[in-house]
């Protein structure tokens, strides 16, 4: 008598086996009946392409007016840290702040 590992394990590989033979039919007989199918699947595959092309152009414009954006919030940030350090007595020029500022970015990239 098998133990019930071995019987698992055996029932397993039919099922495997028969539910490929049952893929393969399937496949072959879609594939014979309609080949216009295909080939409307092929154009709205490619239309698909050229949307996803044209959301991923999109997007990269967006990062970059974002990454425009985040720069020029930086400058502002160094420009008035740099006022109320003048302010406050302390001579720290904007500039050094702005070299500061880009070390830190350039380091955290």
């Amino acid at each position: 008598m098998m133990s019930k590992p071995m019987v698992l394990v055996f029932l397993l590989l039919i099922l495997i086996i028969t539910s490929q033979f049952d893929w393969k039919q399937q496949l072959v007989n879609d594939m014979d009946s309609s080949p216009s199918i295909s080939q409307k699947q092929q154009q709205i595959s490619k239309r698909e392409e050229v949307v996803k092309e044209k959301i991923i152009l999109s997007q990269e414009k967006n990062i970059q007016r974002l990454k425009e954006l985040v720069q020029n919030l930086r400058e502002q940030l160094v420009q008035c840290r740099g006022s109320n350090n003048i302010t406050d007595g302390i001579s720290n020029s904007p500039t050094t702040r702005v070299i500061e500022l880009q070390r830190k970015q350039i380091l955290e990239d």
